[in-house]
């Protein structure tokens, strides 16, 4: 089977439009899928993407796709195990406890703001994420991000800049 050039060039244009669709997705209303994963030795656990731009009323899911591992996604939030405040007071906060292999947990997100959020057991290891609800005009971002606390230095370094997020609207681990 041979291929016209209008052919060719029609499948990449096709293949660029789909491609171009992630960053679109996200800020386009739909559901936004985060998944934990890890190596299967263990060693690298990490949230991806693990920093991310969302309109208010948007719903993340959190999906384990480590096989290996229980994962938890949970709220920076004194409600939470008396953690720092690293999200809108006015947000309620969550934990979805234990997530076995293949489990899910979502959240719809309607408070403008800075939520950062950690696993429980690998928070240690810098498996952490930070979510950005709201236009990314508005002012004061950086304000809202909370005071580092009492947090593992891995999972300070480990947090996407505001700046990336606002930039970027989604951002994977380097």
């Amino acid at each position: 089977m041979t291929l016209t050039r209008r052919e060719i060039l029609g499948v990449g244009g096709g293949l660029a439009a789909v491609l171009s669709l992630s960053s679109v997705a996200v800020w386009g209303g739909e559901m936004v899928e985060i998944k934990m994963q890890g190596r299967d030795d263990g060693s690298h656990v990490w949230f991806d993407p693990i920093g991310i731009l969302i309109k208010p009323g948007q719903t993340i899911r959190w999906t384990n796709l480590n096989r290996g591992n229980s994962h938890t996604t949970t709220a920076y939030n004194p409600a939470n195990f008396e953690r720092p405040l690293r999200m809108p007071k006015a947000a309620k906060p969550w934990n979805s406890d234990y997530l076995l292999p293949n489990e899910s947990f979502s959240l719809t997100f309607t408070e403008q703001g800075v939520y950062d959020y950690y696993c429980i057991p690998h928070e240690h290891a810098g498996m952490v994420g930070r979510i950005i609800v709201g236009e990314p005009e508005a002012h004061g971002w950086a304000e809202m991000v909370g005071a580092n606390g009492d947090l593992p230095e891995e999972a300070l370094k480990a947090f996407p800049t505001v700046e990336d997020i606002m930039t970027q609207r989604v951002v994977r681990r380097a």
